[in-house]
């Protein structure tokens, strides 16, 4: 703090923060006025907030005005008119639904270039007339402008090169001068599992855009110039490491060494504040070597609701913190950091927010710190614009993030809207209070003590990352799953957008990926307890993932009739017993089951790999999915077995028929449910998945299940197979595969018990 007393800064922030306030409050127009009450309207009927999320993302979805019309009809039938709608919108919607929704042709226009006019203060039309005049507007307000043109996750290459297209023509249009693009938007395969080809590919395009932003200049109010400015903005979690080398190593290219880029930092990820120190060495040494300085914008975060969303479909640590407090002491600390002299002559900064404590306590460093001329406040546009006039007379150099959206693009402007109606409505958020806050006022002291509090917590706020798992070096609690815990919970996936996942995976690759010169791996029948390979017709595994090569990688034996006869007089006479073992013992076999199938995660996707050919991020996710099944089957079992005047048994010997497409996942589900209920089973793979089976099969037998209870048997569909599937000492059937197969085997076993699965598996939750 270069010697003053900590207490004085925060004192000065919030005098500043108040004055600011004030003038603000003095500046409101009454168009303002009437938007600030409407809102206020809004938090006060929190059922309207839900109304509308629901009109804005179910009915405008479709291009069918008669659709349109139905939906809106139907949910304003069943909640209501919003009562935070204004008199005149009342009236129009209950023209609407007197008149216009007979006419959806003339009203949904009508209806959408009405909601385009009443957003147009958020997001500005794409069109290039109204875009160019709106941005005149802004440059004799002496405000600078970042564009960002709406819709980040696009589908294919074709939208990112066009996509590509409009950032080149935005930086070459003398009106714009800076854009803020995301990487989702001129690569649409990003993968971080493929980190290396993902960096390069975005390192050409990242060029494309720094070589036109250096060669376009854009002239201020002053007449200085500048190159145009493109700055890189953070979408999820996973694109941080992405995005974060794309950007360093297209800069280190000899052609940008005076070319300044921009990056965003969020602020409420704990790892925020080690990039930042990583990227300022980094931009120190680039200064130091004759370079120019960088850019960082520090903001809050814009998406915690699908960062929540990802953490519990893959059950993952939630990346971002859980609480407010931390948030705003990370970003206080990632002030602190960056206004440095020593740093921030390297990185200038961008201090995005519309909490005037916290512009405030920027301001009040910048000024302590005498590098005023080496930041500038973001805000956006369209967003508390009272309070972004009283901060710009008063204190200086202004920027505006603008989303730009074009007609053809509304629907991802809806998408934006809802977004910003959610975070703007949460109760810890500044914006929630802005449109009546007052500085005497009981919602001004919380904001005041949550800065305080905020900033007393810079240093005990968390700053290693949440997800922290490593496949290279993991271990798992002896008394972890549904065996111990008594409850259930998903198996989570590997986590790809870590190093060292990814180191794991390479490594795993180097085993699996066979030459023509190593030795088969030989997989033999097992049956009644034996393995069995000579003497049996052989049959070889290709490596798929090689293809047009012809690298074998298996070699394995094939039942005969006599291998049938035998696995079924075994599973139907259940020689250890396994029928007569209780549920518990059961469920402890297969909680052993389920972590020799964790232990295995790679050899399973490996095998998978070669086998079928099928990728890396899809064949842990059947990983994860196989690992809930074992946990989950015996678990929900026991439910039954519980149950008092009520006996459980097993129907007997099972037949496990899986397919080649998911040749993890549905074979264990198969398995592990004839097991969990005390059946013995065959398990006979499909012949272009056999080296993944037999993979999965040691993880059965290596967690205390036997091989007679558990039978490993590939045969020919046609012939052995055909046996085993007709054959009446088999009780019941557990088959994915083609509807035709399944009603050839009913129609040879009519008494059978079946259970068909004819597409994919859905994880237990």
């Amino acid at each position: 703090m270069n010697g003053q007393h900590p207490e004085t800064i925060i004192k000065e922030a919030i005098a500043l923060a108040e004055t600011w306030q004030n003038r603000a409050n003095r500046l409101l127009t009454s168009e303002e006025k009437g938007i600030a009450e409407q809102m206020m309207r809004l938090l006060t009927h929190p059922m309207d907030k839900v109304i509308l999320t629901k009109m804005i993302d179910q009915s405008f979805r479709a291009h069918n005005p008669a659709r349109v019309a139905d939906q809106i009809n139907s949910l304003l039938r069943k909640y209501g008119v919003p009562d935070f709608f204004s008199s005149v919108d009342k009236l129009l919607v209950q023209m609407f639904l007197g008149l216009g929704r007979y006419i959806p042709s003339i009203s949904i226009p009508k209806m959408i270039d009405k909601m385009r006019h009443d957003s147009s203060r958020a997001i500005i039309p794409g069109e290039a007339d109204e875009l160019n005049a709106h941005l005149q507007k802004r440059k004799k307000q002496g405000v600078r402008m970042n564009i960002n043109h709406l819709g980040e996750a696009l589908l294919g290459e074709t939208e990112t090169l066009l996509r590509l297209d409009t950032y080149i023509n935005d930086l070459k249009n003398p009106e714009i001068e800076c854009i803020s693009i995301k990487i989702s938007t001129i690569y649409s395969q990003i993968e971080p599992l493929a980190f290396e080809h993902t960096i390069q590919i975005l390192k050409d395009r990242l060029t494309r855009l720094y070589q036109v932003a250096r060669d376009n200049v854009y002239i201020r109010n002053d007449k200085t110039t500048a190159p145009k400015l493109v700055a890189l903005d953070m979408e999820e979690y996973r694109d941080l490491e992405i995005t974060v080398t794309a950007f360093k190593r297209t800069l280190e290219q000899d052609v940008f060494k005076d070319y300044s880029a921009g990056i965003a930092l969020q602020a409420y990820l704990p790892d925020a504040y080690s990039v930042q120190q990583e990227l300022t060495a980094w931009a120190k040494q680039r200064v130091a070597n004759g370079g120019s300085p960088i850019r960082i914008r520090i903001v809050k975060g814009a998406n915690m609701e699908m960062e929540k969303l990802e953490s519990a479909i893959r059950n993952w640590p939630l990346a971002p913190y859980d609480n407010k407090l931390s948030v705003d002491a990370n970003y206080k600390r990632m002030i602190d950091f960056g206004m440095a002299p020593e740093n921030i002559h390297a990185v200038h900064l961008g201090i995005a927010s519309h909490n005037l404590f916290e512009l405030a306590y920027a301001y009040q460093m910048a000024r302590q710190n005498r590098v005023t001329d080496y930041f500038s406040f973001e805000m956006l546009e369209g967003m508390a614009d009272h309070v972004r006039r009283a901060i710009h007379e008063m204190a200086g150099d202004m920027m505006l993030y603008a989303p730009v959206a074009t007609k053809a693009q509304f629907i991802n402007a809806i998408a934006y809207l809802i977004r910003r109606l959610d975070e703007n409505t949460d109760a810890e958020n500044f914006l929630r209070y802005s449109f009546s806050l007052k500085t005497d006022s009981n919602a001004w002291e919380f904001l005041k003590e949550q800065f305080i509090d905020s900033y007393h917590y810079k240093e005990r706020a968390g700053k290693t990352p949440n997800r922290i798992q490593n496949r290279e070096h993991e271990s798992f609690p002896e008394t972890m799953g549904t065996l111990h815990e008594k409850e259930f919970n998903n198996e989570p996936d590997t986590d790809w957008s870590l190093a060292a996942n990814r180191r794991w995976a390479q490594a795993v690759r180097g085993r699996w990926k066979k030459s023509s010169s190593d030795p088969l791996e030989k997989i033999p029948l097992v049956v009644a307890g034996k393995e069995i390979f000579a003497n049996r017709p052989i049959r070889e595994s290709m490596d798929r993932s090689q293809l047009p090569e012809e690298i074998r990688v298996a070699a394995y034996a094939e039942a005969v009739d006599e291998d049938v006869n035998r696995a079924l007089a075994t599973g139907g006479n259940d020689p250890d017993g396994w029928r007569l073992k209780s549920m518990a013992q059961r469920h402890d076999i297969l909680t052993q089951v389920a972590m020799e199938i964790r232990k295995a995660r790679g050899d399973l996707i490996g095998a998978a790999a070669a086998d079928t050919g099928k990728i890396f991020t899809e064949a842990d996710a059947e990983v994860s999915e196989a690992v809930d099944f074992a946990e989950y089957y015996p678990f929900s079992a026991k439910a039954f077995t519980d149950l008092k005047n009520v006996q459980c048994c097993g129907k007997g010997l099972g037949l496990v028929i899986s397919p080649w497409n998911f040749p993890i996942a549905i074979p264990c589900g198969g398995i592990v449910a004839a097991l969990a209920v005390g059946n013995t089973v065959i398990f006979k793979p499909s012949s272009a998945a056999v080296l993944t089976a037999w993979q999965l099969c040691q993880c059965f037998w290596n967690g205390g299940v036997s091989k007679n209870v558990l039978q490993f048997l590939p045969c020919s569909g046609s012939t052995s197979g055909a046996k085993l599937a007709e054959h009446p000492d088999v009780d019941f059937i557990i088959m994915t595969g083609g509807t035709d197969t399944g009603m050839t085997i009913l129609k040879q076993r009519p008494g059978v018990f079946l259970t068909a699965e004819t597409g994919a598996k859905t994880r237990p939750s």
